[in-house]
């Protein structure tokens, strides 16, 4: 059965989710996007447990369990158009009103490690911004892009909304992103991905919001709780086999306690390999490039840490192994990559800033995430100065700046390259000023 918003041509994706938005902006209000999205959430709520488990075995990407955990939850936090306030200035000269207004039509590249929820979610953004979308998913998760994009459709109609709201074409490549990216009927681009994916869709004579690559580093000093940062590190790093973006890739711990954090870690079910095992682990899960830097093997990007040491040729756990640690030098491969894989390489250093110094070097400037664990509020307002990224918490997972563990919201979309941060649906929208002149509208 067809599928609706599936298009065999990127060009008629483009023109039906083009049509879509002028119908939107002309015949429904505000509330009736409410609606929408209101339906969009419980038509995805009712199947996400079996498409969840369709998407696992389409990408074979992360862990099933936790895969469940992050989906439900983060079509569950999606936001409405409540978020979209109007601000207004006002004076005896006149009454001025600025709107968050929509750009038109949205191009959106999504990864391959989130194909239902960065669709869903995104679509949800774009309508209660008042904009539609056209989506190139990854050719990977191609077949759970579609299913989005299909009920979300549904879920509008249902509603008396219009259809093609949210499209894509059924087979994407680079060629069908390049079509969408140059199209003079899309306004707006949107991706997620690394260094390449930045810099490509950056070339578009558009406005972009850039999801880029991240590296963060975590450091532990001796002023901080040891055990309580190495139970919340072993669960955090381990979530999804290290694919979510904003997980502590790498740490930096003082020497004073490093043999403490080490055998906590251990102590929660962490693995440390011998340098020889770690040594394999690299040779198999990593790439040297021509530069002599390297990269992450995709082929075990969000495999299980089992399934990578007995591809290496170490002898995997009689249990459900759930992060290996690395004791690394500070040049180690896996200090500088953001591998996406349940290995953690973690640093000894004399103090505090030496583990600073090496931790900015190893986030390499991506401005994405970062993590302190110290009781010296010194110490992490100069670590937070320094890093400068997007995301900083102090004394907790990555996470609780997106409201697990902590205060905030969690984002599909988190525009790290271009500066917007974690999106909402006011990212996606441009401001629009109207003004009373002449005292008009002033009644004081």
């Amino acid at each position: 059965m067809a599928q609706l918003g599936v298009f065999e041509d990127v060009h008629d994706a483009i023109d039906a989710a083009w049509a879509a938005q002028k119908e939107l902006m002309e015949n429904y209000t505000t509330d009736d996007r409410d609606r929408f999205i209101a339906k969009i959430k419980e038509r995805f709520l009712e199947i996400i447990d079996e498409e969840t488990i369709n998407e696992f075995n389409e990408t074979g990407y992360g862990r099933l369990d936790q895969k469940l955990i992050k989906n439900r939850e983060s079509i569950s936090g999606a936001m409405d158009t409540s978020c979209l306030q109007p601000k207004i200035m006002a004076s005896s000269r006149g009454l001025t009103v600025e709107y968050q207004a929509p750009y038109g039509l949205v191009g959106a590249l999504t990864p391959v490690t989130n194909g239902i929820v960065t669709v869903a979610n995104n679509a949800m953004d774009m309508i209660a911004a008042g904009n539609s979308i056209v989506f190139n998913a990854h050719p990977a998760a191609k077949l759970a892009g579609a299913m989005a994009v299909d009920l979300v459709n549904q879920a509008v109609i249902e509603c008396g909304g219009p259809a093609n709201l949210a499209t894509m074409c059924k087979d994407p490549d680079k060629a069908s992103l390049d079509v969408i990216m140059y199209s003079p009927k899309v306004d707006l681009l949107i991706g997620t991905g690394g260094h390449q994916m930045v810099e490509m869709i950056m070339a578009a004579p558009k406005k972009v919001l850039a999801a880029g690559p991240s590296n963060p580093p975590v450091i532990v000093d001796e002023t901080a709780d040891v055990d309580l940062a190495a139970e919340t590190l072993f669960g955090n790093v381990a979530f999804e086999n290290g694919m979510l973006c904003v997980e502590e890739k790498v740490g930096f711990v003082v020497e004073s306690v490093y043999d403490q954090f080490m055998a906590k870690m251990a102590e929660c079910g962490a693995r440390i390999l011998t340098a020889e095992e770690a040594q394999k682990v690299v040779d198999l899960a990593l790439i040297k490039l021509d530069d002599g830097t390297y990269a992450a093997n995709k082929k075990y990007v969000g495999k299980d840490a089992n399934v990578i040491l007995k591809d290496a040729g170490v002898e995997p756990c009689d249990y459900d192994l759930q992060v290996a640690l690395i004791e690394a030098d500070k040049d180690h491969p896996y200090v500088a990559v953001e591998q996406l894989q349940p290995i953690f390489p973690v640093v000894k250093v004399a103090d505090f800033e030496e583990a600073m110094e090496l931790a900015v070097k190893a986030e390499a400037g991506c401005r994405h995430t970062a993590v302190i664990w110290s009781n010296d509020i010194n110490r992490i307002t100069l670590f937070g100065k320094k890093i400068g990224t997007t995301t900083y918490v102090a004394n907790g997972a990555s996470v609780a700046a997106a409201g697990v563990g902590g205060t905030g919201y969690g984002s599909a979309t988190i525009a790290t390259g271009t500066g917007e941060g974690y999106t909402t649906p006011v990212s996606f929208t441009r401001v629009r000023r109207f003004a009373f002149a002449q005292g008009q509208g002033y009644i004081i």
